[in-house]
This record gives structure tokens, sequence and C-alpha cells, in this order.
């Protein structure tokens, strides 16, 4: 079987670590070699020095995105969930692969998270207590073609996860 990566793309809270989960735990069950990786949990166990400049940021996407790339053209699905906030990476991070490359964006307004903000990292960084936060005080460029979006302010984890494999079973990446 062929491998290919998964891009999940969103704002900080909006649900790409947990719908990353879902379908590599669903994957899985249908007999795919799977590996997720989390932006976050790399940037702490790869992560060295780097902080959140531009320049850091970037060089942590494109880390995952030659993780994702070496797993995917073994065979293994890789499943990358950061938020990824500039488009031109991403771009790179795509032209970079040599098989199939699949940006999801995992969109929920900002309005929502704030209200959620589970960790109070919203709250903080209104406040200016956290710097270069994306989305609030540093951008986030959302895609402008991924080929699949989710809503997840107004959509279940469930009815993302089945929009996802849907896509994916109509696209022959796995069995429908």
């Amino acid at each position: 079987m062929r491998g290919f990566t998964l891009w999940f793309t969103g704002l900080s809270g909006a649900g790409k670590s947990t719908l990353a989960e879902a379908v590599g735990h669903e994957l899985r069950s249908r007999g795919r070699e799977v590996k997720v990786l989390d932006g976050d949990q790399l940037r702490q166990e790869l992560g060295g020095r780097l902080g959140f400049s531009k320049h850091d940021r970037d060089a942590n996407v494109r880390r995952i995105g030659v993780m994702a790339r070496q797993l995917s053209s073994g065979g293994v699905v890789a499943i990358a969930a950061a938020i990824s906030p500039y488009r031109d990476v991403r771009c790179e991070v795509r032209r970079d692969h040599e098989g199939t490359f699949v940006e999801i964006f995992v969109d929920c307004p900002l309005a929502e998270l704030i209200r959620r903000d589970p960790k109070g990292l919203y709250a903080k960084a209104l406040k200016g207590e956290i710097q270069a936060f994306t989305g609030v005080s540093d951008p986030y460029e959302p895609p402008l073609s991924p080929e699949i979006v989710v809503h997840t302010d107004r959509e279940s984890i469930e009815a993302s996860l089945a929009a996802i494999l849907d896509w994916l079973g109509r696209q022959g990446l796995i069995e429908a």
C-alpha cells in the first residue's frame, strides 16, 4: 500500500490533534500503518531552542514536513497536526512531497476558540501575557484551496471524521 500525508492545519484549540488521532485510530483499525506527528509534541521533543518567531515556526513546520515525507515514502500514512500558520511554508512542504499530500483545514472561528479556551491561552494572549500568539498577535494564513475543510464549531468530531474518511475513500487512498 502506498503511503500519503494528511496535514491538519488551523488555529490553536480548533481540534487538529483530536481529529488527527481519530483518523489515525480509524486507519489503524483498517490495517494501515500510521504515524501521528503532533506539532506541539515535536516542538518540545525535537525543537531544541526553537522559539515562536516566524523563522522558528517555519523551521518546526519544515522538520515535521521532512518526517512526514520520509514516512509516507515508506508506505506509512503520516498525519501531521500543526498550526503551521504561514501559507508559504505549508506550500513548500507540499511541493517537497513526492507522494500524495492532503491539506485539511480545521476551521473554527476565533470567537469560538476564545469562548472554549480550555487552557486559558487566548485569554492570556488577549491580555498581552503571551506574545506572538497565532490568531491574536501573530497571523494565521488559512489555506487557499485545501483538499478538505472541516468546521469544528458546527460539526461533531464524528461528522468531521466521517467527512475526511469519505474524501479519502473517494480518492482511492483508503477502502471506501
